[in-house]
């Protein structure tokens, strides 16, 4: 799907995966995070993807003007998951809505992973 916008200058379509780009630059810029992990981590497992994937692990829903976006995320042993989360949650909607000048109305954090840097 994508977000449409119109002015009197003419329209703009912003498509989800640009959105999560950005929601997945936004994150990785934050403390704490090693790396963004699969969507579909099932029964403990999950892939911690690449730079060039970090799409992957991002679900966007747009729905009328407003954006829900998903992020799903392995952190750094020993950070305190609330504090890395709500870094991430206001970075990413401040980024977003910078950026496109569309609402976010939730950032929603899925701790796929803890894990131990060496």
């Amino acid at each position: 799907m994508s977000i449409q916008t119109t002015n009197e200058l003419g329209s703009i379509i912003i498509d989800d995966h640009v959105i999560a780009s950005i929601a997945g630059m936004a994150a990785m810029e934050c403390y704490g995070i090693v790396g963004m992990a699969s969507k579909n981590a099932t029964e403990g497992f999950f892939e911690l993807l690449k730079m060039d994937q970090l799409t992957k692990g991002i679900r966007v829903n747009s729905e009328e003007a407003k954006i829900t976006v998903d992020i799903f995320i392995v952190l750094q042993f020993g950070v305190k998951i609330s504090v890395v989360a709500e870094n991430i949650i206001s970075r990413v909607k401040y980024s977003i809505e910078s950026l496109t000048g569309i609402e976010v109305s939730k950032v929603n954090i899925f701790v796929q992973g803890v894990r131990v840097q060496k």
